[in-house]
């Protein structure tokens, strides 16, 4: 499921994506996905497409959304995988990659990075 919201976030040219395994750290998710977006409009449609893609394909809703109105920081919590969308400057002042350190990184075969 984690590599299907990657899958899904790269469909809408999601950038600097990471893939942290959470399993040893949380009891409430497996992965957290981390993704950034140029602005509101991409964030809301990185976090739409991957909503619609598991709706339509996989016939799963999300436990939770958050912040989809803004689109600064949107929040798609479908329990075994939480997928964290940014801005930039959010992602960097909330910082979840330092939160989670000790969390391996699973490697990805392509992270829109640029």
């Amino acid at each position: 499921m984690a590599l299907q919201a990657v899958d899904y976030a790269l469909d809408k040219k999601g950038i600097d994506l990471k893939l942290i395994d959470v399993r040893e750290l949380s009891s409430l998710t497996d992965f957290l996905l981390l993704v950034s977006g140029r602005s509101d409009r991409q964030v809301q449609a990185i976090a739409e497409n991957i909503r619609t893609e598991f709706k339509h394909k996989h016939d799963t809703a999300p436990l939770a959304i958050e912040g989809m109105d803004q689109g600064r920081w949107v929040l798609l919590d479908y329990g075994e995988v939480m997928v964290h969308i940014f801005q930039q400057p959010v992602r960097e002042f909330y910082d979840l990659e330092g939160l989670w350190s000790e969390a391996p990184e699973v490697e990805l075969a392509e992270t829109g990075t640029e």
